[in-house]
């Protein structure tokens, strides 16, 4: 999907590479502690809506994505950036970092994997308050993610959430082993492999079969997300997408999957 809008932190109009309820202000004293806790109480009810004009980041003048298009748009012109040895490492500065004591706005949730190379602040050139990441090997889903995902959305208003797989994936290459020779790996590694195991590509040997292994199982974990309720029903309404996608360690582009 090619959009002619300018980012909001970007030169001019930028095709981005991924081609390709919230609770009501009346909820439960519970929720309203964990709101309060996570975000900071001064946060509460500023720029938290996805609907409508996108609203400053805490400490700049810059509007921020408010809507699943404006977010992918900026992640695109940002990994743009990086993949142009042109990263501006915006958000960092001393005021914005006093600012973020008492409040975070981000636009995004990443869900994306352990591996040392691809940390999605860098890859899509972001800063502080920017992103909201939740790291696992393989992109593996468990409760946890599940919930930290949730809450980024439902009581944070973001927009957008993208799984992102990347080459050479070392946990994806793990399962696929374990498949071929049988092997029960030690620990809790094995959780890894069984979460992983579905999205198997049969037809294919060899590395090829890894690779596509990989992006399989992004749009399986995709697709989970995908399913929560909550989650489509703010799909539904149009007021998030989640995406899949994966980085090329060769190029240092994230590419949309279909």
């Amino acid at each position: 999907m090619n959009s002619h809008a300018t980012s909001h932190r970007g030169t001019g109009p930028e095709p981005h590479p991924f081609a390709g309820a919230r609770p009501t202000p009346g909820g439960t004293a519970r929720r309203t502690l964990l709101r309060t806790a996570l975000t900071g109480a001064a946060a509460l009810g500023a720029g938290l809506g996805v609907t409508g004009a996108a609203t400053a980041a805490p400490g700049t003048a810059e509007p921020r994505p408010g809507t699943p298009d404006e977010a992918l748009r900026e992640l695109a012109a940002g990994n743009r950036r990086w993949r142009t040895y042109r990263e501006r490492h915006p958000h960092e500065n001393p005021a914005l970092r006093r600012t973020l004591a008492t409040g975070q706005h981000p636009f995004a949730v990443v869900l994306g994997c352990i591996d040392s190379r691809v940390p999605p602040e860098l890859v899509f050139d972001q800063g502080l308050g920017d992103l909201m990441t939740v790291r696992t090997a393989g992109e593996v889903l468990d409760e946890a993610v599940l919930g930290s995902a949730a809450y980024g959305v439902l009581e944070l208003g973001i927009p957008l959430v993208v799984v992102l797989g990347h080459q050479s994936c070392g946990a994806v290459r793990a399962a696929v082993a374990a498949e071929q020779s049988g092997e029960h790996l030690p620990a809790h590694m094995q959780y890894l492999v069984d979460q992983i195991r579905p999205a198997i590509d049969h037809g294919k040997d060899g590395d090829a079969r890894i690779d596509a292994t990989v992006s399989a199982n992004v749009r399986l974990v995709r697709s989970r997300l995908a399913a929560e309720p909550e989650l489509a029903a703010k799909v539904a309404a149009g007021k998030l997408a989640i995406v899949g996608a994966r980085y090329e360690l060769t190029t240092q582009a994230v590419n949309r999957l279909a």
